[in-house]
């Protein structure tokens, strides 16, 4: 399936071509499950004020779709700079409706404005900490037994440490050195 560029005057309309093998609605069906498409879409129907109504929607197509290999391929400087427009705008966002609500007298409109102030801050630090997140991953870590207690704790772990602890004993009755698993144990705990 391959999408034409529309022509002029039909911005508003995506053309998509139909194999002979397929119907119609096969094509349209997997179509609308395309998230390039989808996303497309809805920056079409919501950025009206921002660049006009004559955005031609197979270029929005076409211009997510390559965001979208790059970030397949491992470029992620796309969705920095994009966190970093949201944080910005959030953060403007906040500022403006923290003044508005300084200047109201009516309690009502002062909270109506304040909390959708701090909202806008919240969504602010929320973006940011996500992108911290995208440059910095946290790095996993695996251990494989904690113990934590407050106060006297006994910890069983399982018949196989039983039975070591058990043997261990044995030995040193018999005046036999530990054995090799519990030379490890204690080269590794210190």
């Amino acid at each position: 399936m391959t999408k034409a560029k529309t022509p002029a005057g039909t911005a508003k309309h995506l053309q998509l071509t139909c194999a002979p093998s397929q119907t119609t609605a096969q094509v349209l069906s997997r179509a609308a499950l395309q998230p390039c498409i989808n996303g497309a879409s809805v920056i079409e129907a919501f950025q009206g004020n921002i660049m006009g109504k004559e955005v031609d929607l197979g270029e929005l197509v076409a211009g997510l779709s390559e965001s979208c290999t790059g970030v397949k391929g491992g470029d992620l400087s796309i969705l920095e700079s994009m966190l970093v427009g949201q944080a910005t705008a959030l953060q403007t966002i906040f500022a403006s409706l923290a003044r508005r609500a300084a200047t109201q007298e009516n309690l009502r409109q002062y909270e109506t404005f304040m909390g959708l102030a701090l909202k806008a801050q919240s969504q602010s630090r929320a973006t940011i900490s996500a992108l911290v997140d995208l440059k910095y991953p946290r790095q996993a870590t695996f251990v494989r037994q904690a113990n934590i207690a407050h106060g006297p704790q006994q910890v069983n772990n399982g018949a196989a440490a039983r039975d070591d602890l058990k043997q261990s004993a044995r030995e040193r009755k018999k005046g036999k050195p530990p054995s090799e698993q519990n030379k490890l144990l204690k080269a590794q705990r210190g």
